[in-house]
């Protein structure tokens, strides 16, 4: 049988090039110029626009203001003109940011004058 061997560091061995490693990557990136802030859409999209039309025909023939395309009537209903209403403001809530400048200015536009044609109606 072999005498155990007494095994021990009398110098402690650390790795520091990491560090010069590391501190040089972070000067790069520093130094590097920043990515551009997420530019508005300068594109409409037809699609949304569709979209926000559709739900202001939907307010309009509910609170009387055209026929509905069915009946040739014209009907009052708040209760369906207030959920049109309500998700078009969902809509501009959930896309800010996101839109080009026309479909900003459509949806407020209509968002404006559906609330005062509402508020008109009840």
């Amino acid at each position: 049988m072999e005498p155990e061997r007494d095994i021990r560091f009398t110098e402690k061995k650390v790795d520091e090039s990491w560090k010069e490693e590391a501190e040089s990557l972070k000067k790069a990136k520093a130094a590097s110029p920043k990515p551009a802030a997420k530019s508005k859409p300068t594109e409409t999209s037809k699609t949304f626009l569709s979209l926000v039309q559709s739900l202001g025909y939907q307010a309009l023939m509910n609170l009387g203001e055209i026929p509905n395309p069915m009946t040739q009537q014209t009907e009052l209903n708040p209760e369906g003109a207030k959920e049109a209403i309500d998700l078009l403001i969902a809509l501009r809530d959930k896309t800010h940011g996101n839109l080009s400048d026309d479909e900003k200015k459509m949806l407020e536009t209509l968002l404006t004058q559906l609330q005062i044609k509402f508020s008109q109606s009840v």
